[in-house]
């Protein structure tokens, strides 16, 4: 053991589930000095687990040497940030949901004529999610006159996003004459629209640290809450709410309802929809 280390200090003994473990606070630690993510801000349980099982899987015996390795080791890095924010997405996720954005928010967004709107997709993952909202925008004839910006921590997603390769199951939702105006088959995979790929601004976030940008008529931040604490939650309500225009709409995701949305100053619309109160 290296007495020096303080990442070494459990020397990776089993700890019960009750008792703080040293090497994993130590990894929490480490983490946010070199990077500025904060993990204690993520449910430590299902944190814990899930990068447990990632270093077991790469051979380290503990998260010292797993933060050694993913210091030196890009791409395990990255598997590290997959693994972290859980990649996992689709078109048109819950296709009811989408529907009532084209044909109720966005209507209401748009009354009164032309009016350039702020869209945000925070947290975006490999892209999915803005694609979505750029061909439901684009449908609407409204995409050439909207700021369409996504974000991600992870920068191997973004640049996934950016290439715009997907497996045929991500498509699965989209209704079908959507899917053979956006998409191209490119052998197993669907390569999706360069020209609506040109209306969406990606960019590297950290939610929970950053600022963000106001006057937003509408963010959609699904899925992505459910991860962190009670505390990092309703931070975050406070900053989305914040960023948005009044009259704003904030999306999320189908387990992810707002129980007291008055105190960000927001009011329950569409379910999982919510407006910023003028």
């Amino acid at each position: 053991m290296d007495v020096n280390n303080p990442l070494s200090l459990s020397g990776g003994a089993p700890t019960g589930e009750h008792l703080p473990d040293p090497d994993y606070l130590a990894f929490i630690q480490h983490i946010k000095q070199s990077t500025g993510i904060d993990l204690s801000e993520y449910k430590e349980a299902q944190m814990k687990r899930r990068l447990t099982t990632l270093r077991v899987k790469n051979g380290y015996p503990t998260f010292a040497s797993f933060y050694d390795a993913i210091t030196k080791d890009k791409a395990l890095f990255y598997e590290f940030l997959d693994r972290m924010t859980i990649n996992v997405s689709e078109f048109w996720r819950n296709p009811n949901r989408w529907e009532v954005l084209r044909d109720v928010i966005l209507s209401e967004l748009t009354l009164g004529g032309k009016r350039r709107l702020k869209v945000w997709s925070a947290a975006c993952s490999t892209g999915e999610e803005p694609y979505t909202l750029a061909m439901i925008l684009d449908g609407k004839g409204v995409l050439g006159d909207t700021s369409l910006v996504a974000t991600d921590i992870d920068e191997g997603a973004i640049a996934k996003a950016k290439q715009g390769l997907y497996m045929e199951r991500s498509l699965k939702d989209v209704p079908p004459d959507v899917a053979s105006r956006y998409f191209t088959q490119e052998g197993s995979m669907y390569k999706f629209s360069e020209q609506l790929k040109k209306n969406v601004q990606f960019r590297k976030q950290n939610l929970l640290l950053d600022r963000f940008e106001d006057a937003h008529d509408l963010i959609v931040c699904r899925n992505v809450m459910i991860y962190f604490t009670e505390e990092a939650k309703n931070k975050l309500y406070h900053k989305f709410a914040s960023a948005l225009r009044p009259g704003g709409y904030l999306f999320v995701g189908s387990t992810e309802q707002i129980f007291t949305p008055g105190q960000y100053g927001l009011e329950p619309t569409e379910t999982f929809y919510y407006r910023k109160k003028a």
